[in-house]
């Protein structure tokens, strides 16, 4: 394999093991996590041997940082629209029915290697990863990392709230004003905010576009925020009942149309918007006047 970093190790005054030593020499691996996963996938050697966690850091060594096999990275040959790509990440617009990564093959993570270019970052990830997750029937905006100091910077964002993400739902019942849904998941907080937009009324019952912007990042956050107030998610069939008429067999009425956030790289701010699809532009024939 490539050596993309090496090292040699000047005089050292304090006994200290590589795991915490490689953190300030690969520019590459700015976390001790993720030296200790190169360490156990082999990916870093002294003098020319495959080193381990408890190895202790000597003069005169020499570390070497090995770029990562890509020849066995699985490669689900799906489609996706690339909405921005550049060396450092990528914006792409997920389909629905697919999870967005897991124990599965036909996922949109083992997709990015068909749709996005290989980055030649020195510190590239073996293939694109996705910075956060939409559920398996949710489509939209994907922000997706290609080094690991963007997925680092991304993540961190994210736990920061400083990534600001728009989704649209359509939801049973009406909604005349905005609401704020303050509501533990799984025993963590969890804020949404929800701003109705249009009201339909199909086959004498009443449904309500929203705009949603979840504060937090809780799993399931906005179904299970809509459908404890009493307006679950049109077609979520998991937190709400089980559709008749005009919806019966369709998909999850949510999307997330709308990104804001700063470059990991560059600082500048990027904003991505996607049309609402088809099945709600469709709607407009039933809206309330």
């Amino acid at each position: 394999m490539k050596i993309i970093e090496s090292h040699i190790v000047p005089a050292v005054s304090d006994k200290i093991r590589l795991q915490e030593y490689a953190v300030s020499i690969f520019t590459s691996i700015p976390t001790r996590s993720g030296i200790k996963k190169a360490i156990k996938k082999g990916l870093i050697l002294i003098n020319g041997k495959k080193a381990h966690t408890a190895d202790w850091i000597k003069e005169g060594q020499k570390i070497e940082l090995l770029k990562p096999d890509t020849s066995e990275t699985k490669v689900f040959k799906l489609k996706l629209d690339v909405l921005f790509e550049d060396e450092h990440l990528a914006v792409i617009h997920k389909p629905p029915g697919y999870p967005t990564s897991g124990n599965y093959f036909k996922t949109i993570q083992n997709a990015l290697p068909y749709n996005l270019e290989p980055s030649t970052a020195l510190d590239a990830l073996a293939s694109p990863l996705p910075a956060h997750r939409l559920d398996n029937p949710t489509s939209g905006i994907l922000l997706c990392a290609k080094t690991r100091k963007t997925l680092t910077g991304l993540q961190e964002a994210f736990a920061k709230k400083k990534i600001v993400k728009t989704y649209y739902a359509l939801v049973r019942g009406e909604i005349t004003s905005p609401v704020e849904i303050s509501s533990d998941i799984h025993g963590k907080s969890a804020v949404t905010n929800i701003t109705p937009k249009e009201i339909f009324q199909i086959e004498k019952e009443k449904y309500t576009l929203v705009e949603v912007n979840p504060l937090t990042g809780r799993t399931h956050q906005i179904r299970i925020h809509l459908a404890r107030i009493g307006n679950p998610v049109v077609g979520d069939v998991e937190y709400g009942d089980e559709e008749t008429g005009y919806f019966k067999g369709k998909s999850l009425y949510l999307f997330a149309v709308k990104i804001s956030f700063s470059h990991p790289l560059t600082q500048e701010t990027q904003n991505y918007k996607i049309r609402l699809p088809k099945k709600l532009r469709s709607l407009k024939y039933y809206r309330l006047r």
